[in-house]
């Protein structure tokens, strides 16, 4: 088995290792480790919970270590670019950890924080930066930091940095940045977008990839559950009490649909909290540090939360509401089974959701295990609205079933005992021509108010 002190890193940060969990590189880390050493660009692809961030982080700093000088006013030596806050605070934790008991110094700058305070520590600069794209161009325009000095570029979960749109946010910064720089690029999925990336900010890159893009880790136990979105609730309360004491964490597709779930598993007794983008930086802290003390059980969340959750101690993630994003499907299962652990994923299907299932499926090209129920029949599916059509016709969690749909909990292979009844009362707005008609259906969610949307 390699270790740490055969790739030759620096003494110190061999020190810094032996206090940490991590006693051999993980496949991504050796791989990665002696080709950013060496200074080549480097793509690296692995799933989420393998160690990407020692991966690029210990080499980097191996080769900081070398520079004794301080980096001056407002410059910085390296920059780490991260899709979320969550992520962003993970990645600092992770730098303080290598970094101890050397001279190196690190920052970070997110959104929800004092924009003065932020300015005012990168007064002396930084070695390491770490922060969200948009609070970096805030800080850039406002001529708070300069990255004239930038030697590092790293591109932390590059493919969620897209899906966020921050590509036009990426082209601003790199603008600031020497083109003679060492470019790390990580991902755990490769849509077309990444190839263009690569294409554009590396130079000749070394490619790393230590399973086939958009694959789970193989320690997670996966199934899916077909339910209608009025049982979710109650078939959730089952699941988690049969693993009492174990965390959980459970995905809801929109910031009112975390709160009110949260509202309703306290008020049937559990130690729960929710985090998305509605909560001030302050109390999504605070609620992720009673989730790792263990002082709450579950943590309900949008997938603001699916880069930035890094807890080995959480054993089941259940996706409440399936992802419009296929690719997210991998990333918030990757949230369990971290670091060699084992893990469960339970995803809560809905008639309306039968094209997310299908597009998951054909990312990880295989189908997911079903648990319970059975696929919904095609005239269920078409009589069903999308997420958010139909608000406020349905019952509330735990109330009512669609029209032949199993009940909560049923067991595999039952099958809708009949039809629909009746006849789609409205068809979607904006849909192209020979798209399905949709209609109202019990339980569903209510519609979204037309316009942009904020990201969760």
């Amino acid at each position: 088995m390699t270790t740490f002190a055969e790739l030759g890193l620096s003494p110190k940060l061999l020190k810094a290792l032996e206090k940490t969990e991590l006693k051999a590189p993980t496949p991504i880390q050796e791989q990665s480790i002696p080709q950013i050493m060496k200074g080549r660009d480097l793509m690296g692809l692995a799933q989420t919970g393998t160690g990407k961030t020692a991966a690029f982080g210990l080499p980097l700093l191996h080769r900081l270590l070398d520079l004794t000088n301080p980096p001056g006013p407002r410059n910085i030596r390296a920059l780490i670019l991260a899709p979320t806050r969550e992520l962003s605070v993970q990645i600092k934790e992770n730098f303080e950890v290598f970094t101890k008991g050397t001279h190196l110094k690190v920052l970070m700058v997110v959104g929800g924080q004092s924009l003065n305070r932020q300015s005012e520590a990168l007064k002396r600069g930084a070695d390491v930066l770490v922060a969200t794209p948009g609070r970096l161009i805030d800080l850039i325009e406002r001529g708070d930091v300069s990255l004239e000095k930038c030697g590092y570029l790293v591109l932390d979960e590059a493919d969620h940095m897209l899906d966020m749109g921050f590509i036009h946010s990426l082209r601003r910064i790199a603008k600031h940045i020497p083109l003679k720089r060492q470019t790390l690029l990580f991902s755990a999925t490769m849509p077309k977008d990444i190839e263009e990336v690569a294409d554009t900010y590396l130079r000749d890159p070394v490619r790393v990839q230590v399973a086939p893009p958009g694959k789970p880790a193989e320690k997670i136990t996966q199934g899916v559950h077909f339910i209608p979105n009025g049982d979710k609730a109650r078939l959730l309360e089952d699941y988690l009490k049969k693993h009492p004491g174990e965390q959980a964490l459970v995905f809801c597709r929109t910031k009112h649909g975390s709160d009110k779930l949260n509202k309703v598993l306290a008020g049937w007794g559990f130690r729960v909290g929710a985090i998305h983008g509605n909560r001030s930086q302050n109390q999504r802290d605070r609620i992720l540090a009673d989730f790792k003390g263990g002082e709450i059980d579950v943590l309900v969340a949008t997938d603001v939360a699916a880069r930035g959750i890094d807890i080995p101690t959480v054993r089941h993630v259940y996706n409440y509401d399936m992802p419009n994003v296929p690719e997210n499907y991998v990333h918030r299962i990757g949230r369990t089974a971290r670091a060699g652990a084992s893990g469960s994923s339970i995803s809560f299907c809905a008639p309306a959701e039968m094209g997310e299932l299908q597009a998951i499926e054909k990312v990880l090209k295989k189908p997911v295990p079903v648990v319970g129920g059975a696929p919904w029949a095609a005239e269920v599916v078409a009589a069903s609205p999308k997420p958010g059509q139909g608000r406020g016709r349905g019952p509330k969690p735990g109330q009512g079933r669609a029209p032949g749909a199993p009940k909560a909990g049923a067991p595999k292979g039952a099958a809708p005992s009949a039809k629909p009844q009746g006849r789609p009362q409205a068809k979607p707005q904006g849909k192209p021509a020979g798209a399905r008609p949709q209609g109202p259906r019990p339980g569903s969610q209510p519609p979204r108010r037309k316009g942009p949307r904020k990201p969760s």
